[in-house]
């Protein structure tokens, strides 16, 4: 998309955070999953973000993080405009994040559109992503509040999911449908009912909406968070936006976004879905790594990290180093081996999902110097 065919009033909102915690020992509070290049790239995944909204967005795009990573954020990606860094005290959850960057962004400009969009995500297909975006775009200039949802490959247990329904009537958005509801995580069963049937798409977190509209939504749900927002981003471009700040910011409620706004949206007929028929995932933990790295072939063995010495015989999974250890392997399959200068992981691809547990394990243990 040339910057001709760009919405001036499309911002891209780039809230970075949270740990990863199921990426341990790889992810951490110091150096959380989106500063890592997970992908063989070269580039971060928020560098990858970036560089993927650029051609919608330009020099339109704003990063939300923790103040504890904004010199590292600032390293990844040098074109950030200083006025487009929106820095969290503390975390938050999402609500607050996108929340807050849209209250800043609609006092800088009434008409603005925003689109959420996760910084440590991977996304294949730049034209079918880019082309999902604009519908999403000429949606929420509709007065919708829109997700994009991604049609499932398997019968994933670790996505929620999307339910549409009838076709929505919207100009240059051919393939925009109203959301039925937000479906948690299924079973297997259920996980397998929805793939075989043409309602039910991955909620994959990206959010469009005109900031006015997704702000009411708020408001309307949780004036709890909207208030303290409003007051913040009212002192925002001004002297007072650090005193404020300090005081109004640690009365926020956590929640996410799907519970604030977008399953009351969805209860209010405001909530509209675009299907996009690209590659997404949200590596989130080491078994879809492994996946992303082997590409579906079961006996390949994916090594990761600069000057990685692994020996393999007739292994397969992932290994993930940041020493000069040799690891040596025999005949195990999906196996994960991440290794650090100060904490080794051990696990299956199936046991991928209890990596969080041993996170949690650690922190109620005292250790947290590894966390």
């Amino acid at each position: 998309m040339t910057s001709a065919h760009r919405d001036p009033n499309f911002y891209a909102v780039i809230p970075a955070g949270g740990v990863g915690s199921r990426l341990w020992p790889l992810s951490r509070a110091e150096s959380p999953k989106f500063l890592h290049d997970l992908t063989g790239s070269g580039h971060s995944l928020l560098a990858e973000t970036w560089h993927r909204l650029q051609p919608l967005a330009g020099e339109n795009i704003v990063v939300v993080c923790g103040t504890s990573h904004a010199a590292a954020v600032r390293r990844e990606l040098p074109d950030l405009d200083a006025s487009n860094a929106i820095l969290e005290p503390s975390p938050k959850e999402s609500t607050a994040a996108v929340a807050l960057a849209a209250a800043v962004l609609f006092r800088r400009n009434p008409e603005a559109i925003i689109g959420s969009f996760a910084a440590d995500h991977v996304i294949e297909d730049q034209r079918r992503f880019v082309a999902a975006v604009r519908e999403a775009i000429a949606t929420a200039a509709s007065g919708y509040i829109v997700t994009i949802g991604i049609r499932p490959t398997e019968p994933s247990t670790a996505f929620g999911y999307i339910e549409s329904g009838e076709e929505l009537e919207v100009a240059h958005a051919p393939h925009a449908h109203r959301v039925v509801r937000f479906v948690e995580k299924p079973d297997l069963a259920t996980a397998t009912e929805y793939v075989e049937g043409d309602t039910h798409l991955w909620n994959a977190g990206m959010f469009i909406a005109k900031a006015s509209v997704l702000l009411d939504e708020l408001r309307a749900n949780r004036p709890d968070v909207a208030d303290p927002i409003d007051e913040i981003a009212d002192a925002w471009d001004s002297p007072e936006r650090d005193s404020v700040l300090a005081r109004v910011w640690p009365t926020i409620p956590k929640v996410a976004i799907d519970y604030s706004i977008a399953e009351p949206a969805a209860e209010h007929n405001r909530l509209a879905v675009i299907s996009g028929d690209f590659h997404w995932d949200d590596v989130g933990d080491f078994a879809s790594l492994a996946r992303l790295h082997t590409k579906g072939r079961p006996n390949l063995l994916a090594t990761l990290g600069d000057n990685t010495r692994v020996l393999n015989q007739g292994s397969s999974g992932v290994v993930v180093s940041q020493t000069k250890r040799l690891i040596s392997l025999i005949g195990v399959k999906d196996i994960v081996v991440v290794d650090t200068p100060d904490a080794l992981l051990v696990t299956t691809a199936a046991h991928a999902q209890r990596v969080k547990n041993i996170v949690e394990a650690i922190r109620e243990s005292g250790d947290g110097d590894v966390l």
